[in-house]
């Protein structure tokens, strides 16, 4: 999954014509292989900053952001996405539904009912935070384009069809 997103980002990013952390690789001028192969030499630290780096400038851009405001909506930003991070963290997803016992699962229902509710309480106090930096209609626009991305990934992602597997179940 990381790797999808990291591709779609880095493609994405590219075809904005955006720069990468390292000022000494030409992305445009690479071609998948050579992008792949650099992207492998990276340690995780700065792969991890590479796409935080290109999503950031996508949004940037998708967004319109003034160039005074792109400092503070960065960082409000990240720590929105940090913040959703953590929430969701509080779901454990690596659970077969079929061996729970009902008491079992109905706990694990209503707990993926509160980290639902958690992530859109989240969503909305930051939503009140960054309309302070950028006009409603652009946190709105953020929303959506991050629906779209993740519906993205999730065309992206190969389906299972046998949850024994133990693929993951998300809140």
């Amino acid at each position: 999954m990381k790797k999808i997103l990291l591709t779609f980002f880095i493609i994405y990013g590219l075809g904005l014509g955006l720069n990468a952390q390292r000022s000494d690789y030409d992305w445009k001028k690479m071609d998948p292989k050579q992008r792949k192969e650099v992207i492998n030499n990276l340690s995780p630290e700065e792969r991890k900053e590479l796409l935080k780096k290109f999503r950031n400038n996508m949004i940037m851009d998708n967004l319109d952001v003034d160039p005074g405001d792109k400092a503070e909506f960065t960082q409000l930003y990240n720590e929105y996405l940090d913040s959703q991070k953590q929430i969701k963290s509080q779901f454990d997803p690596g659970f077969n539904p079929e061996t729970l016992s009902d008491d079992e699962a109905k706990a694990k229902l209503q707990q993926s009912f509160e980290i639902g509710q958690k992530l859109l309480d989240n969503r909305k106090r930051y939503a009140e935070k960054m309309q302070q930096v950028i006009p409603c209609q652009k946190v709105l626009k953020l929303f959506q384009s991050e629906g779209m991305m993740r519906d993205k990934m999730n065309e992206r992602k190969p389906h299972v069809h046998n949850n024994s597997s133990g693929s993951k179940q998300n809140p």
